[in-house]
């Protein structure tokens, strides 16, 4: 699974959203200012790195997909690419400022992800998880395209509204974990957003039937254009080691 976007790494370049300015302006008033390091983890092709490339510190990129990671590498030579996954990535010594996360924290091991993401912080270390979730402008529109894709797969379920805050709060090894959300309203042409479609994991999993099943049935259910209301979501969190005592819950590895 850490390699599913690799084939359609330009496309996906092309046509996912990035980031409003906004959400950097509140990392950076939560941190308190600007980062001395950022590691990125699970970069893809660098969406969340054009955010925090504007931070104006040292970036580390970590991307297990070779693919998405020479498109990433391209883009930002000014970057740090570990070509690895989070779980095999080793830290430097100290660790770093801040941790960025753009749409990528379910891809990391959950049973472990919060207390590496800790220990790989310095003491007082901010933790960001942002990330876009994709819903329509139009209601009458919204419930079409899902009845496409459910009767394409009925297996296709979205996360809980608020899932990445509850898992930040419930590790216990982060203190003053807060969430933040903006609506935006792009535009998208019928093509673009068939195009958009193709990029997302549960239409990534799908056998070829399926796929043509589902992009066919939305290219009659889509107009010309289509004006998604996108849901950006920030999970900001800090190291509680601020003495360089582990955070309490933290314990040895294996514990």
């Amino acid at each position: 699974m850490t390699q599913i976007f690799g084939p359609v790494a330009g496309m996906y370049d092309d046509v996912r959203p990035g980031y409003p300015d906004v959400v950097r302006d509140a990392i950076v008033d939560y941190h308190g200012g600007t980062p001395e390091s950022v590691a990125e983890l699970g970069a893809g092709t660098g969406k969340g790195t054009e955010l925090l490339t504007g931070l104006g510190a040292p970036v580390t990129c970590i991307e297990p997909d070779p693919l998405m990671a020479d498109v990433l590498a391209d883009k930002f030579p000014q970057v740090e690419v570990v070509r690895a996954t989070f779980e095999r990535w080793t830290p430097p010594p100290g660790g770093v400022s801040l941790i960025g996360c753009a749409l990528a924290w379910h891809w990391l091991d959950p049973e472990t992800r919060n207390r590496r993401a800790h220990d790989a912080l310095t003491p007082g270390g901010t933790l960001a998880v942002f990330g876009h979730t994709y819903g329509y402008a139009d209601p009458a529109e919204s419930a079409a395209i899902e009845r496409v894709i459910h009767g394409v797969d009925s297996t296709v379920t979205a996360r809980a509204e608020h899932w990445i805050l509850d898992d930040v709060r419930q590790s216990a090894v982060f203190a003053d974990v807060r969430e933040q959300v903006w609506h935006t309203y792009p535009v998208f042409s019928k093509r673009r957003y068939l195009r958009l479609m193709q990029t997302f994991s549960p239409f990534r999993r799908r056998p070829p039937e399926q796929q043509r099943a589902a992009l066919d049935g939305l290219d009659q259910v889509v107009g010309d254009q289509i004006t998604l209301d996108l849901v950006t979501t920030l999970v900001l969190a800090r190291s509680s080691r601020v003495d360089g005592t582990p955070a309490p819950g933290t314990g040895a590895p294996g514990r």
